[in-house]
């Protein structure tokens, strides 16, 4: 009896190995893809990157500042609904930070809405809204183009 035992034991463990390849595992293009999604980028101009997106809680968003402009992340308290309020946090840009680019990091522990712009390119409306600076909303550039606030939404389901 125990002799059969033995010679069944090295099948039964292969068997098993083989069985638990079979089973799917996240691979590390996966881990990466997700972490890219839980990032905002700064890129070299006065915008968020991507100005919307959806994480769970419990993730970590990353900001990172490529601009070699400061920069800062500032909660819209009106309209947050994830327990957020009152941040206003400077990302240093690279001429400010030894050729780095500044970075910031923010765990969502509740579900609900974040809403955030930059104090620099934008500032709350009558309405609570993020605006941007300047006259009409909006600084002018050379082609008397007054753009866009410096904001961004993130979406955090449970």
């Amino acid at each position: 009896m125990i002799l059969g035992l033995t010679r069944r034991l090295p099948f039964a463990i292969l068997l098993l190995a083989v069985c638990l390849s079979l089973i799917p595992h996240p691979s590390a293009a996966a881990e990466a893809e997700k972490a890219a999604h839980l990032q905002v980028i700064v890129p070299e101009e006065d915008r968020f990157t991507p100005f919307a997106q959806t994480v769970h809680v419990g993730d970590v968003v990353k900001w990172i500042n490529m601009d070699t402009d400061d920069h800062t992340v500032v909660s819209d308290d009106f309209l947050n609904t994830t327990g957020r309020f009152g941040l206003n946090v400077l990302l240093k840009g690279t001429d400010n930070n030894g050729g780095k680019p500044g970075t910031f990091s923010l765990r969502f522990l509740a579900p609900g809405t974040f809403v955030y712009y930059c104090r620099f390119h934008s500032h709350l409306d009558a309405h609570h809204q993020p605006a941007a600076p300047g006259p009409d909303g909006g600084i002018q550039n050379d082609d008397g183009n007054f753009g866009t606030p410096m904001m961004g939404v993130i979406t955090v389901l449970p």
